[in-house]
């Protein structure tokens, strides 16, 4: 039998549009099939998982542990003596109360998350390599700070996978600009990247989140065409971009492109939909603090988070900043807290109340703390030697501190938590054992915590 050009090009165009139908398709064999070619599809964890997914509240910038969960009654007694490496110690200007059943230290900054302290479980002696905030930001998120490397959202969405396959498997909203590498996925393949939604906090990202759904995500449809020539469009592209990659061979920039032109088709009726925050409640809204005031556009941002995790998504990274105060430090972190507690407190609650929280691991920090020394009247500096992170639902153990800085807050002494074992627990908790989590590039095998890191069992509930 002879084919015309027209006929062969037809026929293999149409294999491309088997995902999308395939996402849709009840047949088992169907479904069979993609699980064995769709890179995001479902993966079983190395043992039982006790979190589904993650939620991480990134505090940009460092936030002052011993002005926020790290209380310090010693540095409030020395105030203004000469500190361990110089400088003038400086008590905390707010004050810590015992919170819930369990007596929680924690300051009037987040009164609202206070209420939730029977939920968190503190990690009062995080350590990391880096005192300057890049470094330690690229740390946090990849494990290292020398080199570019995979996010933990991207290892995550690598090791299991996703549970909806028009959506995107691990987003970043509103991430500082220049962090890409934040939420990449550098030698892992580039599905497994972040997708990034809205721009740097800020009065853009209120405006950006207002909950109408054909604008809430630009670009991501065609106006001048049909959905059924837009298809046709994409499978003419992907025949284009096959034609490439038989080609090459290898060629992981290509292969990202195919696979996300298909994510990005089924993604243009599911995502408008799910970034509309038009039909959630008054009640819903207020506890979020989505009102116009200073809550509104983190409020706007913790909301989503959760829709996203309710839908299916796997890893969820929130950015809230700037925590940078070497000066002015009473009034602007003040500030900061003010905008982010609530919709934080609202977020766990709203979890709480539809049974999401016990399987939804939140993660709250910064890339460091802060010094108790003063850095001129009323700021202090980077500290990465000992600082505070917190982890609520997912496993943890609710009400409950591990680790401790020294009596004025310096450096971690009691049970040092290394940001690779802080890694190695996030996984652990997603059911994933970090030694085993490896993707072999340029001839070696490559994990999150590299040669590193120790399950911090006993915040494991």
């Amino acid at each position: 039998m002879i084919f015309s050009r027209r006929d062969a090009l037809r026929n293999v165009s149409a294999g491309f549009g088997y995902l999308a139908f395939a996402g849709i398709s009840h047949s088992a064999a169907a479904k069979e099939a993609v699980a064995n070619t769709n890179p995001l599809a479902p993966k079983a964890p190395h043992f039982a998982a006790r979190a589904k997914r993650v939620i991480f509240l990134c505090m940009q910038g460092g936030p002052s542990h011993v002005d926020t969960f790290d209380y310090k009654p010693q540095l409030n007694a020395d105030h203004g003596k000469r500190g361990k490496y110089g400088g003038q110690l400086l008590k905390s200007p707010f004050e810590f109360r015992q919170r819930g059943d369990s007596g929680l230290w924690i300051s009037d900054l987040f009164p609202h998350v206070a209420r939730h302290a029977d939920e968190l479980s503190l990690i009062r002696s995080m350590q990391c390599d880096q005192p300057v905030h890049p470094g330690a930001m690229t740390q946090m998120h990849t494990g290292t700070a020398q080199f570019i490397r995979p996010s933990l959202g991207a290892w995550t969405l690598y090791g299991l996978g996703t549970e909806n396959d028009s959506l995107p498997g691990f987003v970043s909203l509103s991430p500082p600009s220049g962090t890409s590498r934040n939420y990449g996925s550098s030698f892992l393949p580039a599905i497994y990247s972040g997708t990034k939604v809205g721009g740097p906090a800020g009065p853009a990202t209120s405006r950006f989140f207002q909950g109408t759904s054909s604008q809430s995500v630009p670009d991501i449809k065609n106006p001048k065409l049909s959905k059924t020539d837009q298809r046709k469009q994409i499978d003419f592209i992907q025949t284009l971009n096959q034609e490439k990659q038989d080609r090459d061979g290898v060629n992981p920039g290509v292969e990202g492109v195919i696979e996300s032109y298909e994510l990005a088709f089924r993604m243009q009726d599911t995502m408008p939909e799910l970034m509309d925050t038009s039909g959630e409640s008054e009640k819903t809204l207020a506890m979020y603090g989505i009102d116009g005031g200073p809550t509104d556009g983190f409020g706007k941002q913790c909301l989503l988070a959760r829709r996203f995790v309710e839908a299916g998504v796997r890893f969820v990274e929130v950015t809230h900043g700037n925590w940078d105060q070497h000066v002015r430090l009473t009034t602007d972190h003040k500030a900061r807290a003010e905008a982010c507690d609530q919709p934080i407190a609202g977020l766990l609650q709203d979890l709480k109340q539809r049974n999401l929280l016990e399987d939804t691991l939140v993660i709250w920090g910064g890339e460091f703390g802060r010094t108790p020394a003063a850095q001129g009247p009323d700021g202090r500096n980077h500290n990465n030697k000992g600082y505070t992170t917190w982890m609520a639902g997912g496993g943890v153990k609710g009400g409950f501190s591990y680790g401790a800085t020294d009596e004025h807050g310096y450096e971690a002494v009691e049970n040092p938590c290394h940001i690779h074992d802080w890694h190695a627990t996030i996984l652990h908790l997603m059911g994933l054992d970090h030694e085993r989590l490896t993707y072999q590039y340029a001839g070696r095998d490559f994990r999150l915590t590299d040669v590193h890191g120790t399950v911090v069992e006993e915040i494991l509930a």
